[in-house]
């Protein structure tokens, strides 16, 4: 299962539509995506107008793309006001800058903008390794997925409103719904208590020791008990 499989089966299942992209680089994800609403948000986007014209006749759902070629943080100060005045996001992508803070604030400004069963899926929130779990600057090769995993501590311990977990596929899938009596929890998850300055400390070896709980880690069958979806 990977993060197309996911917002796929939501929209089917669940008719979500509305849809906000974070990090879309090449499109390819978002320009898969069957909605007549989709926002896509990229400091630079790896694509020209041919290659739109090309999506567009693909799949028709593409015609209606709005593009913000922008930080998230320009987008959300600058456009989100208008842009979401008539339309509640339903769906949302964040896979931008992969570093704790830039994802935090991602994940809350979406939040500002986001219906209230709507769904936030998180890339990148299970490093396996010190060198892919760090940030950009101590970076050097191999797979990188940032401090992502911080973000979905933080969540989890500063954030009683929100539930919380992470699928076991695809690097890691955060999903973020708000709590809702009609929204159970297929299995009780483990509270977190920890600062937002303990998390910012944090070691690899520390996430390493403490993954299932902290990250509220679930295998990718448990979003289909968790949306009632089918498999």
């Amino acid at each position: 299962m990977n993060r197309l499989d996911v917002i796929q089966a939501l929209m089917t299942q669940k008719g979500l539509k509305n849809y906000l992209e974070i990090g879309v680089e090449n499109g390819h994800i978002f320009f898969r995506i069957k909605s007549r609403f989709k926002v896509a948000v990229d400091p630079k986007f790896i694509f020209d107008a041919s290659r739109r014209f090309g999506k567009a006749l693909l799949n028709p759902y593409n015609l209606t793309n709005q593009y913000f070629e922008k930080t998230s943080d320009d987008f959300f100060a600058q456009d989100a006001k208008q842009v979401f005045a008539g339309k509640k996001l339903q769906l949302a992508l964040i896979d931008g800058m992969h570093e704790y803070q830039f994802a935090l604030r991602d994940v809350e400004n979406t939040l500002r903008y986001m219906d209230d069963d709507g769904v936030i899926i998180m890339h990148d929130c299970n490093p396996q390794t010190p060198g892919a779990a760090g940030r950009f600057e101590d970076w050097e090769t191999g797979e990188w997925n940032g401090d992502v995993w911080r973000t979905i501590i933080h969540l989890r311990s500063q954030r009683p409103d929100l539930n919380v977990f992470v699928l076991d596929c695809d690097q890691g899938l955060g999903v973020v719904t708000r709590k809702k009596e009609t929204i159970p929890a297929a299995l009780p998850d483990e509270a977190v208590a920890l600062t937002p300055e303990q998390i910012q400390n944090l070691t690899y070896d520390d996430l390493k020791a403490n993954r299932h709980a902290w990250l509220n880690l679930r295998n990718e069958t448990y979003l289909y008990d968790y949306f009632g979806l089918r498999p």
